[in-house]
């Protein structure tokens, strides 16, 4: 909980006036702490005369920050098939990696995966430690946190960055809070701040409505999941020299309570809009589920694939698995087309990674136009009209 220290508190207000949830008041030259405090920390920090804490908050246990070196990437790899994020994360790790002057190391889990390794060194990892063994085949959660931590403790990395899927979602809150380890979720931007090589992470906050950087100053390692898309990969490099370091693990490392029976791929969803290089995206703008078959029709001329905001997805014209945007996927298409989507940063940050971005939109202050390559100010059911018919004039010519 957060205390007052009612004998420093001089009653200045500072504390009140940054509190971003109106939950402390000065009374009588006092602070008074209310129930909607949420532990922030925001009054902790910014108290000049150090009247404020958060009891239970002081670590119990000091690190020694010096003793922790390297940038670690976690390599996830699904079925035998290398997930797209992972050379994201090897493309941003690389950076951050040269910046603080250390070696980029990936970390791969899996059965029969050691050809992989060829892939991550080309694309930018200086060392691989390699889990191959017929145990970590199948993803289980407890047998990979154990065997991430006992790593962990024994290398004594600074960063360990994983992708923020289902598996890195699962596992890398579990080996934080073991570890007792700071860790940010859901990152879209990563940074080094060049004065004390601190890890500098981004991401929405408060419903989307701001971006907040988070840095974990007194804990190691930094850990961050990184949504997919958001990164660009490195580009692969063969004459890249790595090392190779086979891991031997003890039996009681692979011992799980969980047993997998059986391992399903859901075919439902016949196109993954993460997967594609052109996405026809509509919002509120499009007014109905008959107004998205114009939204697939210029989706269908252009060979991409139909996206939405949430709005239009809460609306019920168009079905979640093509939702964009924070609470949706992280999509970075060539070309991305923008229509009657007002462009708020919970759906921007879903986006803001395509190549081209082609906005229609009736309002020509909507924000949609600040992150657009190209912007069209009218209404959507005549400018997406005259784009098909010039489309498929350009295609008989």
């Amino acid at each position: 909980m957060l205390i007052v220290d009612a004998d420093k508190c001089i009653g200045c207000g500072i504390c009140e006036d940054t509190c971003a949830f109106g939950a402390i008041t000065v009374e009588d030259g006092l602070a008074i702490v209310g129930d909607t405090c949420t532990l922030c920390g925001s009054c902790v920090d910014n108290c000049e005369v150090e009247a404020l804490h958060i009891e239970g908050g002081e670590k119990t246990v000091q690190v020694d920050l010096a003793a922790w070196s390297g940038i670690w990437i976690f390599a996830e790899s699904r079925h035998g098939v290398l997930a797209p994020v992972a050379l994201e994360l090897l493309g941003i790790g690389r950076k951050l990696a040269d910046q603080r002057g250390v070696p980029l190391t990936g970390v791969l889990f899996g059965d029969n995966v050691a050809t992989q390794c060829s892939m991550l060194v080309a694309s930018g990892a200086d060392k691989v430690l390699l889990a191959d063994h017929p145990a970590l085949g199948q993803y289980r959660e407890d047998v990979y946190g154990r065997v991430l931590e006992g790593l962990i403790k024994e290398y004594k990395p600074e960063v360990v960055l994983a992708g923020a899927t289902a598996i890195g979602r699962s596992v890398i809150p579990q080996v934080a809070t073991v570890l007792g380890a700071g860790l940010t979720a859901d990152c879209t931007g990563l940074d080094i701040r060049e004065e004390d090589g601190m890890l500098l992470q981004t991401r929405p906050a408060f419903g989307g409505n701001i971006m907040a950087t988070i840095e974990c100053p007194h804990s190691r390692p930094q850990m961050a999941t990184v949504r997919p898309n958001v990164m660009a990969p490195a580009a692969p490099d063969d004459n890249r020299s790595g090392e190779v370091v086979s891991l031997e693990l003890d039996d009681e490392l692979l011992a799980s309570r969980v047993e997998v029976l059986e391992t399903v791929v859901n075919n439902d969803e016949q196109v993954n809009i993460q997967e594609v290089e052109v996405l026809v995206a509509g919002g509120r703008g499009v007014e109905s589920e008959k107004g998205f078959e114009l939204i697939q029709e210029l989706a269908s001329e252009l060979n991409g694939a139909v996206a939405a905001s949430r709005a239009a997805v809460d609306a019920g014209w168009v079905n979640y698995p093509h939702q964009v945007g924070q609470t949706g996927k992280t999509v970075s298409p060539k070309l991305y087309f923008a229509c009657g989507i007002s462009g708020a940063i919970q759906h921007a940050v879903g986006m803001q990674s395509a190549e081209t971005v082609v906005a229609i939109n009736r309002d020509e202050k909507a924000p949609i136009f600040d992150i657009a390559t190209y912007g069209l100010v009218g209404d959507l059911f005549e400018i997406v009209p005259l784009l098909i018919k010039k489309i498929e004039e350009q295609r008989r010519a």
